[in-house]
Parts: structure tokens; C-alpha cells; sequence
């Protein structure tokens, strides 16, 4: 019974709670059941909630059973990446600079979450800060991608991708700053959505880069995705950057899904030297579906493209450099070295050091050195320039095509520690994803297939303008149903069984 329910997409579990055929609560003790069997190999989850989870559960029953009607995703288990804060649970953030602080209120997504009544399990692993491409840079160790748990599943937000991956949760969620909710999504055969920047309250998300970071839903389909997309989406007033518009009609948009009559575009400079074979193979095979399925492709140069990661590495940091200055040991967190004799800068120092990880002392130096006087119009000021360059080209290609299609990540999963002491090895891993955060616009990794030479999954990114979401659904769904036709089942059920 348990294999059973944990099979079930997020859709078709809300469905049988609504129609008795199951209660939230048969549900969520089977998704604890199989974080307790396969975790202790997965390392997903930092922090699981059980009796939190239980009581949210009973409580959707009890509607239930008063006939108050329920949302779409009532009663539907997720996986909470530990970068936003949640009342009376661990916020980490992957580090020991938060190790055991808990939150006294909840973030705004998290109230959402709540408000539809989807049911949290519990907290992720991920990088420490959000600062990483393979969850290795966690304070807590690195989490197993289930395709082959000697490889990486994705970062920032590896726990979140290899909970869905295996089947720990049904739903998760992600943040993206650079592509931490794509390249996961790529890497363990998921789908991961960064919605518009602005899309996503990030009132009560843990700041790395403030211009860049987005939340958005994870999940293993395209219409799951859409429906938890629905749910945490919406104006903010907490959140000055909260986009006041309506919420593109995404869960429409996967439900009929389509491209005919539609225009994609490829963009040459997202393939060539550093991409591995088998991702461009599936790539190909992908950009030829959707061409049988009625789209035309159009072939786009992008030149500033190319500068996208440079840029990226200059402002990310930069801005982290100024964010994470508030973890100075004298308001909350950890504090070292406070024995009464030294002064309030040792005591920050000592602090620092032995709260923050090697990546984000290295991205807060170059970030500070990139701001710092005499060299701030050279390095922050060019990459601000860059960006705004990026963001005109997105805008001319989008003149041209409805969205705009790539390989998620140059290469499929990596081994665990392969890149460990090369970051710049590490920083290409996001190479195709880093153009949309800088721009700002909507973007959708999902599985196209299993590279041949390693049998691991591939992802294929869409991207659309800004508040134009719905697009990614559209042709999502037309991708994955096409997917699905031809090898008669999904994808991930080919993963290696834990």
C-alpha cells in the first residue's frame, strides 16, 4: 500500500483525499515511512517534522469530514528547503552559523503553503547559504542523488531534487538564484520552475543574493509543478520586490498543454565545447520533437551570453558579501569566543570563522573586494552593465520567439567530490541557467530522456519573459506528454530502486 500511495503524483493524491479513497493522513504516514526506510542512505532531509506533519494532516481530514470543501493540493505531502523560516521548526540554512536556530514566524510562502493545506514533512539539505551547484557545501553533508547515490543531486537544492527523485515527497520547493532549482531538477530526472523574479514572496527566505534569489515549486510533473506554482505565488506587500499583477494562468496552461503554431528559439551559445555528448544528443532529439509536435525553431545569436557567468560571479557574491554581514554574532546565531575578555570584534571574527564554510568565505571576499573603494565601477559596475545588456538581449530574442529552449546543465550528474577543490569546474555546472536570473525572467527545467553514455537524466530548459509563466506550462506538458506517448511511462520510474 505504501508503494502504492507514494507512486502517486501530487494531482492524483489530492483527488483521492478529496474523494475518500485515501485520507492526508494514510498519506503522509506512508511518506514518512519511506524517509525513514531510504534517508539514512539519501541524506535529504535535515530536519523531519513528524508530528507537525500528522497534525496538518488530521486537520485536512477533519475538513473532510466537516464537507468544507478542499484546495487542490489539500492534503499532499512537500519537501521544505531549509533556507526559509518556519515557526517552531529548524531554519539552517545549511549552516552551522544557524545551527538550531528556530524561527518565530513563518515566511510568506510557507503561510501559503499552509493556507492551502499542503502538508510539510520537513526541511532539505542544501548548500550552505544557497551558495553551490551539488549540496556538497552543506554543513550537515552532502545528499545522494537516487539515480547513483555516488553523484550529486543538483544544488543549491540537491534535497529538495532527490527527495522527489526518491519518492521521500511528492512535492518540494526550491530557490534559484543562479539555477539552484533547474540544475537539481536536471541532474535527478524532476521538474523545477523559477518563476518570474518578483513571482514568489521571498519575505522569510534567508537573503544570498537579493536581485537574483526566486523561490518556485519542484515536483516530478509538469501539471504537479504548475499546481504548487498556483499556491505560493501572488503579491507580497511585505516583499518590495513582489510583483502586484495577477498570477499567470499556469495550472490552465499545463492542463493544455500545446506548441503548435509556436516560435522556439535555440540559442547557439548554449552548446559547443564543455557540454557532454549525451546531453546534446537528448537536446537534439528534443528541439526535433518539438518541431514534429508543431513548433517552429528559430536559430538566435546571443552573444552576451558568453558573459553571463562572469557577471553572475561578480554580483552574486557582491550582494551576499552585503546580506550575510548580519551574521555578526551580537543578534542571533552563533556566537564563539565570548568569554568576557575579548572584544566585540574578536568575538564576530571567531564567529565567522567558525560558522561559515569554505564557498561562502570565498564568494564574501570577492564579494567585499568587488565593492570595496577604487574597484567597485570596474568589477560590480561592469557586471551591472552586463546585466542590463543580458537583460536587452532576452528582450530582443523574445521579438522573435515565444520562449527559448537549452539544455539545463552542460553535463548529467557529476560524482561527489570530482569538483569539490576546482570552484570554477563547479561554477560551469550553472552556465545555461545564470542568463534568466540575471534578466529576470521565467525559466523550467524537465526531463528529455537519459544521456546514453551514463544512463543518468538529462534536463531541457525552457525559458519565457517575464509574468509570461504560463508559457513554460504550455509547453512543458506538450514536452512531457510526448515523453510519456512514446516510452508509455515517465521517465523517473526508470531510477535505480533504493
Amino acid at each position: 500500500m505504501t508503494d502504492n500511495i507514494i507512486k502517486l503524483t501530487a494531482a492524483e493524491i489530492a483527488g483521492k483525499i478529496a474523494a475518500g479513497e485515501l485520507t492526508a493522513v494514510e498519506v503522509t504516514e506512508a511518506h514518512l515511512a519511506r524517509i525513514e526506510a531510504v534517508d539514512e542512505k539519501v541524506h535529504a532531509f535535515l530536519h523531519v517534522d513528524r508530528e507537525g506533519a500528522l497534525a496538518q494532516a488530521r486537520a485536512v481530514d477533519e475538513k473532510r469530514a466537516r464537507g468544507e470543501k478542499l484546495g487542490p493540493l489539500a492534503g499532499v505531502p512537500l519537501a521544505l528547503k531549509d533556507i526559509f523560516t518556519t515557526a517552531g521548526m529548524p531554519t539552517t540554512v545549511g549552516s552551522k552559523m544557524l545551527e538550531g536556530w528556530i524561527p518565530p514566524y513563518d515566511a510568506t510562502l510557507v503561510k501559503n503553503l499552509k493556507a492551502a493545506d499542503v502538508v510539510i514533512l520537513g526541511k532539505t539539505n542544501m548548500d550552505e547559504f544557497a551558495m553551490g551547484s551539488s549540496t556538497e557545501n552543506s554543513a550537515y553533508g552532502p545528499t545522494g542523488n537516487p539515480w547513483d547515490l555516488t553523484r550529486i543531486p543538483g544544488g543549491s537544492g540537491g534535497g529538495s531534487s532527490a527527495a522527489l527523485a526518491a519518492y521521500e515527497a511528492p512535492l518540494a520547493i526550491g530557490t534559484d538564484t543562479g539555477g539552484s532549482i533547474r540544475q537539481p531538477a536536471a541532474v535527478t530526472g524532476t521538474v523545477g520552475v523559477k518563476p518570474t523574479y518578483g513571482g514568489v514572496s521571498r519575505y522569510g527566505m534567508v537573503a544570498f543574493s537579493s536581485s537574483l534569489d526566486q523561490g518556485g515549486p519542484c515536483a516530478r510533473t509538469v501539471l504537479d509543478a504548475a499546481l504548487l506554482h498556483e499556491a505560493i505565488a501572488g503579491h507580497d506587500p511585505l516583499d518590495s520586490t513582489s510583483i502586484d499583477a495577477p498570477v499567470p494562468p499556469v495550472v490552465e496552461a499545463a492542463r493544455n498543454g500545446s506548441v503548435a503554431g509556436m516560435r522556439v528559439g535555440v540559442v547557439k551559445q548554449f552548446r559547443g565545447e564543455g557540454y557532454q555528448a549525451g546531453v546534446v544528443q537528448r537536446f537534439d532529439e528534443s528541439v526535433e520533437l518539438l518541431k514534429s509536435l508543431g513548433a517552429e525553431i528559430v536559430e538566435l545569436d546571443c552573444p552576451t551570453f558568453d558573459l553571463a557567468l562572469s557577471a553572475y560571479y561578480l554580483i552574486a557574491p557582491s550582494e551576499c558579501s552585503s546580506n550575510l554581514a548580519r551574521f555578526d554574532a551580537m543578534r542571533y546565531g552563533l556566537r564563539v569566543g565570548d568569554d568576557g575578555t575579548r572584544s566585540a570584534e574578536d568575538v564576530t571574527a571567531l564567529t565567522r570563522e567558525a560558522g561559515f564554510g569554505d564557498e561562502v568565505k570565498r564568494r564574501i571576499i570577492l564579494g567585499t573586494y568587488a565593492l570595496s573603494s577604487g574597484y567597485y565601477d570596474a568589477y560590480y559596475g561592469s557586471a551591472q552593465k552586463v546585466r542590463t545588456l543580458i537583460t536587452r538581449e532576452f528582450e530582443k530574442a523574445f521579438e522573435e520567439v515565444d520562449v527559448i529552449v537549452s539544455p539545463t546543465t552542460p553535463t548529467t550528474a557529476f560524482p561527489i567530490g570530482e569538483r569539490a577543490d576546482d570552484p570554477m569546474a563547479m561554477y560551469l555546472a550553472d552556465l545555461c541557467t545564470i542568463p534568466t536570473n540575471l534578466a529576470g525572467n521565467a525559466a523550467m527545467s524537465l526531463p528529455c530522456g537519459l544521456a546514453p553514455e551514463d544512463g543518468l537524466p538529462v534536463g531541457l530548459q525552457i525559458i519565457a519573459p517575464a509574468m509570461k509563466d504560463d508559457r513554460l506550462y504550455k509547453v512543458g506538458a506538450a514536452v512531457e506528454a510526448a515523453f510519456v506517448e512514446k516510452w508509455g511511462h515517465p521517465l523517473l520510474e526508470e531510477a535505480p530502486s533504493l
